[in-house]
């Protein structure tokens, strides 16, 4: 009896461990090893609404830094729920507003349902990844990493840095 109980117990390991195994996440093509291959001047620049706040804190002109940062071309886009963010802020942020309505900056409409920014460019960046993405939220930037092949734009001590990027930028 002792030995039927053992060999039932090996045996659904065994079927969960080839359960497990068939389960493989689709890589894709664009990437070799960590070095995103779809990325490339002019860069598409996913805005979230802290950097645009933390951007006028610093007193940082953002079109122009970016381009200081990247020592290239960038469209910073904003999404839809950037936006409605930006307006349920308030009179307080209106300024954060008025820079993201710059004709300079793209505008992505969003088909999702709901206007919660950080799951909006995380689902963005993960179904397309040409974009890097600028925030200064913790939790965005740790989801963020967890996603191969997508650079995080950050502000460090009053200028733009960028990780995660193939060449050595900021």
């Amino acid at each position: 009896a002792n030995q039927e109980k053992v060999a039932k117990a090996t045996e659904i390991a065994a079927k969960k461990k080839d359960e497990a195994q068939q389960h493989i996440t689709q890589v894709p093509t664009a990437m070799f090893f960590q070095y995103n291959t779809q990325l490339g001047p002019p860069y598409h620049v996913l805005v979230d609404t802290n950097f645009i706040n933390f951007s006028i804190k610093n007193k940082l002109e953002i079109y122009k830094s970016m381009m200081d940062c990247l020592l290239a071309k960038c469209i910073p886009c904003i999404t839809d729920c950037v936006m409605a963010e930006l307006e349920k802020l308030g009179s307080k942020y209106r300024l954060a507003l008025r820079l993201a309505k710059d004709p300079r900056f793209d505008r992505i409409p969003c088909s999702h349902s709901g206007t919660y920014a950080d799951d909006c460019l995380l689902q963005r960046c993960q179904q397309h990844r040409c974009y890097i993405v600028a925030t200064c939220d913790k939790d965005l930037k740790r989801k963020i990493r967890k996603i191969p092949g997508v650079p995080i734009m950050y502000i460090n001590s009053r200028k733009f840095s960028i990780e995660r990027m193939p060449e050595a930028f900021g």
